[in-house]
């Protein structure tokens, strides 16, 4: 009977799941599948992961070590997708790295569907993350914490938090991501951290500084004089900066 291993949808809850499957079934058929997004099937064996970061950092260890600092990226950013089916492409990749001489090359054999489903959740949340920090606009509140929200499709907030440490490593910061409700906070000097379940104060929010209204207002008249009417093609500006990225940007904002 096949084995399905439900798990939340963080990478530590992921990590533990593909832990208890690799540990279980190795040489079997079994999925993961996402709680509360689980698909019943027929013929099936569910069973509910106990998740630990000991597990999490137990099979991260084993993919560098047997399939290569690249594909522990490939798999992590995969992990990081919006597919419900990516923990159990995963699963299986492992699966198909033991079939070849050489496990660290297998994500050169994109003839296997797995594989290659891994390859492309990954560029996908690669090429996300690269997007949100060029299009991230901060806010600074009258508390004087810079403050962003977004809406990704992946949770790409642990991939694009060293890029934004490294830009203001002296400024206190915060990263919203609506979609999945997690906070990338930033203290000055410190290192960033991920806050789970917590709620943006929308009336904090609104509260910007007097100088961030200044700073808003030039940078639309700047936005809007830089544009020569004649030579403009919507086309081209979907493909470098697609309509989903604007809602959260300044000069987008009278389109709100």
């Amino acid at each position: 009977m096949r084995q399905i291993y439900i798990c939340t949808d963080t990478i530590t809850g992921l990590y533990s799941a593909l832990h208890d499957a690799w540990a279980e079934n190795r040489d079997g058929d079994a999925g993961i599948s996402l709680k509360g997004r689980a698909q019943q099937q027929l013929f099936c064996q569910y069973k509910t992961v106990v998740e630990t970061e000991q597990k999490a950092r137990r099979l991260e260890r084993m993919i560098r070590r047997y399939m290569g600092y690249n594909t522990y990226w490939d798999i992590y950013h995969a992990l990081l997708s919006e597919d419900c089916e990516k923990g159990t492409a995963v699963f299986r990749t492992m699966q198909a790295a033991r079939r070849i001489e050489d496990s660290r090359r297998i994500m050169e054999h994109l003839g296997d569907q797995d594989v290659a489903k891994v390859f492309a959740m990954s560029r996908s949340v690669s090429n996300e993350a690269h997007m949100y920090e060029e299009f991230i606009r901060f806010r600074e509140l009258d508390s004087g914490i810079l403050f962003s929200e977004i809406s990704p499709k992946a949770q790409i907030l642990t991939c694009i938090a060293d890029h934004f440490a490294d830009r203001f490593p002296l400024e206190n910061w915060m990263i919203y991501d609506k979609v999945h409700e997690v906070f990338l906070v930033h203290k000055k000097q410190e290192r960033w951290a991920l806050v789970w379940g917590g709620m943006a104060d929308a009336d904090a929010l609104e509260r910007v500084s007097e100088n961030e209204k200044d700073y808003e207002k030039l940078w639309q008249i700047f936005f809007s004089s830089i544009s020569v009417r004649e030579r403009e093609n919507p086309k081209c500006q979907r493909n470098h900066l697609p309509f989903r990225f604007r809602p959260e940007m300044t000069e987008f904002a009278e389109e709100k």
